[in-house]
């Protein structure tokens, strides 16, 4: 009502990114949780002379204290409820323009490059919005959980999907399997989104492998989920779907719409077909995958890859203050150019394979890291994995894995011991060459492993073929 465009903003960035964001939206009016004043703080001590910090408007619980006076630097200090307080009820609504007026502004999570500024205008939430509902055949008053931070991409839609249906929303503070089970139990939760590390730390929880007494629906996208995840996770009552979509579409546009018959199919192969990210949604017009030379498009044998594009309403406007970056993926005909590596199934089923800088070429063989994942996820005592190039003298780039363990785990696997049940599941030009375990694998606030940060290591460690003689 107040024509102001919606920025949600990463609260586990640091001061230094969070004072480059608020500076480069030009933020106004900034709303501020009691955990993150302090943060803030720092961020806005860290604007330039000249930029005018935001007014600072702090929501807080009913039974959390309120901070002191948080700093001079501080243009306006209130609370939601003293702001409310001072409203003007005679004030003058003036509607957008357009429906093509921008409400949100989102920044990426910067997994591959820094985070650019995301415009998305009213029709195009809306078409998302409306769109997530239907393709999830969300009935009225569903009880969701938010394992989905809503800063990422506007929580796919969802805080404007659940006020249409009259939804009831569950927040937490606590992300963990033991918190999460504890409030399925306690409020009756019927919905919740995440990405694939979600239902990994559901699956693997040591505090609770009982099966759900009743089921729970869950919408994992944000990374390709290796089938072995998705099968332990269904099997502890929880009924997962699969879809896919960018801070650019704003929200889920692609869907593994799931077929009856695939019911018949053991469990290993259901799994395998709803790691598939789908065929498009009602809103999107168009999905397709194309050779990135001659933009015509690839064989549908589920085999030849491409760069996944899109076409359709809820398309960004584009990358605030970044015409190049905007022209650079956007097609003069309206496709949407992902980045994203994938193939298109004989059943019109889109399937990613990577991204396209985490793409290895080994002896001029491009080699999908997720495909390498898979594998991994299947070796028993393996939490996560995360495979990057490393560099090597013959091959020019090698696989090398990143790994964590199970907290049950025993005895630790060696190197050799990985290595060589990979070598019994894949080629051997995909076979990792290296494997190291750590424990814990660096990852965004939306739990996506931040193969940036490990390709950095890899390649610090030098040449694969150097370290082996």
């Amino acid at each position: 009502m107040a024509g102001a465009i919606l920025n949600t903003l990463n609260t586990r960035l640091d001061a230094r990114t969070i004072s480059l964001l608020l500076c480069h939206a030009e933020t106004k009016l900034l709303f501020v949780d009691p955990m993150s004043v302090s943060l803030v703080n720092e961020a806005i001590s860290l604007f330039p002379s000249s930029t005018r910090p935001p007014l600072l408007v702090l929501i807080a619980d009913d039974d959390e204290l309120l901070p002191q006076q948080p700093s001079p630097t501080i243009h306006f200090y209130d609370t939601y409820e003293g702001l409310l307080e001072k409203g003007d009820p005679a004030f003058n609504w003036i509607r957008p323009k357009n429906d093509f007026d921008p409400i949100v502004l989102n920044y990426t999570s910067g997994t591959t490059s820094s985070p650019k500024g995301v415009v998305h205008c009213h029709r195009g939430l809306f078409i998302v919005t409306l769109d997530s509902l239907v393709d999830w055949s969300f009935p009225k008053q569903p009880v969701f959980l938010w394992t989905l931070p809503m800063f990422h991409s506007n929580g796919w839609s969802y805080p404007w999907g659940m006020a249409a249906v009259g939804g009831t929303n569950i927040c937490l503070r606590k992300f963990d399997a033991t918190t999460i089970y504890g409030l399925i139990k306690k409020y009756g939760v019927t919905h919740m989104c995440g990405a694939p590390v979600v239902l990994n730390m559901l699956s693997n929880s040591p505090t609770n492998m009982e099966p759900l007494k009743n089921p729970v629906h869950i919408i994992t996208a944000g990374a390709p989920p290796p089938a072995t995840i998705l099968s332990r996770t269904e099997s502890l009552g929880f009924v997962v779907g699969h879809g896919y979509g960018l801070t650019e579409t704003g929200g889920i546009v692609v869907s593994c719409a799931w077929k009856r018959q695939w019911n018949l199919f053991p469990a290993t192969e259901r799994a395998k077909l709803k790691a598939r990210q789908g065929v498009r949604t009602v809103g999107m017009t168009e999905v397709d995958v194309v050779d990135p030379v001659t933009g015509m498009s690839v064989k549908r044998d589920g085999l030849t890859q491409g760069e996944v594009v899109l076409r359709g309403g809820c398309i960004m406007l584009g990358y605030l203050k970044d015409p190049v970056a905007t022209v650079k993926c956007m097609t003069e005909n309206g496709w949407f150019c992902t980045g994203d590596v994938g193939v298109m199934h004989r059943d019109g089923y889109l399937e990613i394979k990577d991204r396209s800088k985490d793409v290895i070429i080994s002896g001029g063989e491009n080699l999908s890291s997720v495909e390498v994942e898979s594998v991994l996820y299947t070796f028993p005592d393996i939490n996560e994995a995360a495979v990057v190039a490393r560099p090597d003298e013959f091959w020019g780039e090698t696989p090398c894995a990143f790994v964590t363990l199970k907290e049950a785990c025993c005895k630790i696997p060696t190197e050799k011991e990985i290595i060589e049940y990979c070598r019994g599941r894949l080629p051997h030009y995909m076979v990792p060459k290296t494997v190291v375990v750590k424990e814990e694998l660096p990852k965004t606030s939306t739990g996506k492993i931040q193969k940036a940060v490990l390709r950095d290591i890899a390649k610090a460690m030098g040449s694969s073929r150097a370290s082996r003689m």
